[in-house]
């Protein structure tokens, strides 16, 4: 049985949201917001380092969403309390995710954004907001890819 929200967890879920506002953090979002790779190579790229500020924002990012992963997937954060509380890991997640075996291959980094791909697909909840988030995702994509 899962545990029951509690205030603590509440308070998880605001201090997550504070460290989503620092300022750095919004700079490296905003960059991520506006990342659509198109292949595993485009991703590998900012990984090995092809532009500093890109890869510092995007481990910053990937980062931050594996650690609050760990944070549910450990039992130290309510699970149905942190799907409530947005979707911006999912949004993520959708960005890199069809090309996530070829990344984790090529950038010989086998555990890349592993926790969190194992909380959005582990339950039934979870892969129905994935489906969706993936749908929204290849339609930026192509709209992005058309515009460029």
């Amino acid at each position: 049985m899962p545990k029951k929200p509690t205030a603590e967890d509440a308070q998880i879920i605001m201090r997550l949201y504070d460290l989503r506002r620092e300022p750095e953090m919004r700079k490296a979002r905003a960059w991520v917001a506006g990342f659509w790779p198109r292949s595993a190579e485009d991703i590998v790229q900012v990984i090995n380092v092809v532009n500093p500020q890109e890869n510092a924002w995007f481990r910053q990012v990937s980062g931050y969403w594996d650690m609050a992963a760990s944070f549910v997937l450990r039992g130290a954060l309510n699970e149905d309390l942190f799907f409530d509380s947005g979707g911006e890991m999912w949004f993520v997640l959708s960005k890199v995710y069809p090309f996530l075996k070829e990344v984790r291959e090529t950038a010989k980094m086998p555990h890349y954004f592993q926790r969190v791909e194992k909380l959005a697909t582990k339950s039934k909840q979870g892969r129905e907001r994935l489906q969706m988030m993936l749908k929204r995702a290849e339609a930026r994509r192509t709209a992005a890819a058309k515009a460029s």
